[in-house]
């Protein structure tokens, strides 16, 4: 049972990840790519805020916590992604944004990572 709810919360994270993409890539229309840079920074922060305020109210047994976090919100965030857009900014030429683009990845997924655990630690009453 715990495979199909973790495949099920794939699927909407995937989903998810699509329609984000393209509503922010549609804003931007640029080729720099805004919506996996956003995407992976939201879910670094979802994923930090989750676990602690689940593990300190008991909101969630161990099916729902990995369907949430393998799979929803595995599903929803994308390193391959990541990986791919920045090798075509590089194959383009265009190293310099590709780097940039690689470091502000890393930079806002490890703040929006902090910032999560914060929030999930103040959710869950200061426990984490």
């Amino acid at each position: 049972m715990k495979l199909i709810w973790i495949g099920a919360g794939g699927a909407f994270g995937s989903l998810a990840r699509y329609l984000l993409d393209a509503w922010i890539q549609g804003l931007h229309r640029g080729s720099y790519p805004l919506g996996t840079l956003a995407i992976n920074a939201l879910g670094s922060f979802l994923i930090a805020v989750l676990l602690p305020v689940a593990e300190a109210r008991g909101l969630m047994d161990s099916t729902l916590r990995v369907a949430l976090t393998v799979g929803v919100l595995g599903g929803f965030t994308t390193y391959s992604s990541f990986n791919q857009q920045t090798l075509d900014l590089c194959r383009a030429g265009s190293w310099l944004s590709g780097a940039g683009y690689a470091g502000l990845t890393l930079a806002s997924c490890l703040l929006a990572g902090l910032a999560g655990t914060f929030a999930g630690r103040g959710l869950a009453g200061g426990a984490g």
